[in-house]
Formats: structure tokens, sequence, C-alpha cells
């Protein structure tokens, strides 16, 4: 059942062997994500997004890791789908909210710039009944001004019940928080609905900037989504940045903000902050 659900749902599988051992791994590591929550084994690494006409550092996003006392560092796509299926997404998502916006001020405290943090709902978080209120209940906890807040929803997130959708996004929205749409291009966007969305930013999905620069389809795919996100009035972000070729096509195509490893790799609290201190500056950029 697990391995039809992951492998995208409405199919089927037959049994083989590795089946029970990736079963066992699933049943380990749930057992093993419910400790990290008592143990606070959970923590945040945060990626630069930048403004490319500046250089500047102009948001982080939040990622979440796993510090597991055996496997080490467990990268998100390894218990994400376990935490969504168990539940534990939601404590998990709240917990990371809530880090985030307390690291935010922390970094404020200390004389460094006030900047955007970037976080992921997932599809459970957001249909959840009473997100609006826990979010105001973090956002008072914590002090954070919500505009520094923004909320990164994927594309067949926000299109899933999109009339519901555009109930719950007026509702965040009127929280003072910023919201975009991750993945942009990957689903199936309904222009109808998305002139609807109380929205700010469109990100374009990694797999058409990986060969942006060569591939004619990729390059033209990215022009639109960027023509469309300037037509509505949007800001658009492209993830996965890792070449000076890729960064020059998407300035050079009017693309606002990038993130990615050219810049800088997903790093701890610690090791942002010089980068911060040094006036939020990417040299790459130039």
């Amino acid at each position: 059942m697990y391995q039809t659900k992951e492998g995208g749902r409405n199919a089927y599988q037959f049994y083989t062997g590795d089946m029970n051992e990736r079963a066992s791994e699933r049943l380990t590591l749930e057992h093993d994500l419910r400790r990290a929550l008592e143990r606070g084994e959970m923590l945040l690494h945060y990626q630069p997004q930048i403004e490319l006409a500046s250089g500047r550092i102009v948001g982080l996003e939040a990622l979440l890791r796993w510090r597991h006392p055996r496997l080490g560092l467990v990268p998100p796509e390894r218990f994400i789908a376990i935490a969504e299926d168990s539940g534990l997404i939601v404590p998990i998502g709240e917990g990371v909210l809530h880090e985030a916006c307390r690291q935010s001020l922390a970094w404020q405290a200390a004389g460094l710039p006030a900047i955007t943090i970037a976080v992921n709902l997932s599809a459970v978080q957001f249909r959840r009944a009473g997100l609006e209120d826990s979010l105001r209940d973090i956002l008072t906890a914590t002090g954070l001004p919500p505009h520094l807040l923004e909320l990164e929803l994927t594309e067949s997130v926000v299109m899933d019940q999109a009339d519901a959708t555009v109930a719950i996004l007026n509702r965040l929205h009127d929280l003072g928080v910023r919201l975009s749409i991750d993945d942009f291009g990957t689903g199936y966007s309904s222009l109808a609905y998305l002139k609807r969305f109380p929205i700010e930013k469109l990100k374009v999905d990694q797999s058409f900037i990986h060969d942006v620069a060569h591939d004619a389809d990729d390059a033209a795919i990215v022009r639109g989504i960027i023509g469309l996100a300037h037509s509505l009035g949007l800001g658009v972000i492209a993830e996965g940045v890792e070449t000076r070729e890729q960064l020059d096509f998407l300035r050079e195509i009017g693309c606002e903000q990038a993130q990615g490893n050219y810049f800088s790799p997903p790093l701890p609290p610690a090791e942002i902050e010089p980068m911060l201190r040094k006036g939020g500056y990417c040299e790459e950029v130039q």
C-alpha cells in the first residue's frame, strides 16, 4: 500500500521481497520520528534568496533536517512522507514555524537586517482546521512581524479544491503573512484561480532551471512563467541555480530573485550569520 501511494496513488504494485525491508525501515523511521520530537532532534538550515539586481540577500528559506543519533543528518525526502501519513507533520510543522520565527527575531536582536523567512507548508498542514489560529499564536508568541514570514505552498496543493483554497489563503493573507507558490510549472494551474489567489510570488521549479541555458523548451517555459508572473503583478524566484550560465540567463530574462547552491547551500544558523553580517551581499552575483 505504501509503495503504491509513494508511486503516485491510483495505481497498483505486485509484492516483491524487498518490500518487507522497506516496510521495516519505514516503521523504524516512524518510531524514531516520534522520539525525535521529544528529544529535540529536528533542526533548521537556511538557504539565502538573492535579489539579482543588487546581489543582496532578501530572504532565507528554512529547510528541515533531522539529526538522527544513528543515521546522522537525515534529509527531508526520507521522512516527510512518513510524517504526513502518520500525522506527525502537524507538530513538526508547528515546530518549524515557531523556530524559524524565533531565529529571525534572534538575528534582528543581534543587529542583523530584518529579512523574510520562507517556510514550506505541507498539504496536511494546509488543510488542517485551525491553521490560522495556530499561526496567529506562533506569531504572537515569538513577536515576529507577520510580513517577515512567507508561507510556501506547492502548486499541486493550492490547485486541489481550489475554491476552498481561495478562502484559506485569504484568511492567511489577512494575518499579514506573505504567500508564494512553490514548484510552479509542475502542476496544472488554472489561470482563473491563479488571479484570485492572494499570493505575492511564483517560485520556478528547479527541474526547469537545470538545463535552462541549453534547452530551448526549458528556456521557453521559464520565460513564460516569468512573463505570466509579471503580467499578474507577482514576483518570481528561481530555485536550484547552480551555475553562472543559469544565473546570467535568468538575469537576462528579468527574473528578480534566485536561490541555489551557486550562491550557498542550506546552512545552519551559525554559518548564515556571517553572511548577514556582511550586509547580506552575495559576491557571486557580480
